[in-house]
């Protein structure tokens, strides 16, 4: 039977009390398949994969020193949460974070402000929480449960962190889902020998523009190029079989007959 996800990821909700992490929780799909009450697992699709994550929620756990000894073993991102509306609880998020260096050091974290829905209760500033993230490396997102904002991207993009972290970065790169105009213009150069060409396109100059650079900086055009160089016979056929990797030489994935 196949998985029914790519990657299996631990992530760990931490923050003071009564921040609202119930309620982050709640939001989230729940994986119908999940018969453990000790955490959530919910699917999310990144860049065309499906990630599967165990949300662990340390609220009520007692001391915070305890819950990140016991919860991070094996954790492979956190997500910070305070209160917008409450400054007592930006201003814990330091208990937390010492912690969270002490215990998992270098682990991805987010840094989430909640309860934006309240914003006119506000009592921490969004520059001030985006400052503090970027001074402790961590990405920053104002969510609201109430209007379903920000929710499943700022878990999205702890998923992104976690798994860069650990290794994927290269199968993520090739493996990622392309956007219409990319893979026009990478359908477009595979069949087009020369930039010179594309002005024999019937198609828009903005276009014909963007083309032209795309071809300068993609694998394909700089093979072609560099065997124009070396004076190579202008009327031989160039295949490339890989043309969107830059890991790969152009003498392993190119063959010309």
């Amino acid at each position: 039977m196949a998985k029914e996800y790519d990657y299996l990821l631990k992530v760990l909700l931490v923050g003071d009390q009564d921040v609202g992490k119930t309620e982050i929780l709640n939001n989230l799909d729940q994986d119908p398949a999940n018969e453990n009450a000790t955490y959530k697992t919910t699917i999310i699709l990144l860049d065309g994969k499906r990630v599967k994550l165990q949300i662990w929620d340390a609220s009520g756990q007692g001391r915070f020193c305890t819950i990140i000894r016991s919860y991070s073993r094996g954790a492979q991102g956190i997500i910070l949460v305070y209160d917008i509306t409450n400054k007592w609880s930006f201003q814990g998020i330091n208990r937390w974070l010492k912690e969270v260096d002490e215990h998992a050091p270098g682990i991805p974290k987010v840094l989430v402000g909640n309860r934006l829905h309240l914003a006119f209760k506000r009592q921490v500033a969004a520059r001030q929480a985006e400052m503090y993230a970027s001074r402790h490396k961590m990405a920053c997102f104002e969510i609201s449960p109430l209007c379903d904002f920000n929710i499943r991207e700022s878990f999205c993009e702890l998923a992104r962190m976690a798994l860069h972290r650990n290794g994927m970065e290269r199968i993520w790169r090739t493996n990622k889902v392309l956007s219409l105009q990319e893979l026009c213009c990478r359908t477009i150069v595979r069949r087009i020998r020369s930039v010179y060409s594309f002005d024999t396109l019937p198609l828009p100059p903005s276009l014909k523009s963007h083309l032209k650079s795309y071809a300068l900086t993609s694998t394909h055009n700089n093979f072609y190029m560099n065997n124009n160089n070396n004076n190579c016979n202008s009327a031989k056929n160039i295949t490339c079989k890989s043309p969107t990797s830059s890991k790969f030489s152009a003498k392993n994935n190119c063959s010309i007959s």
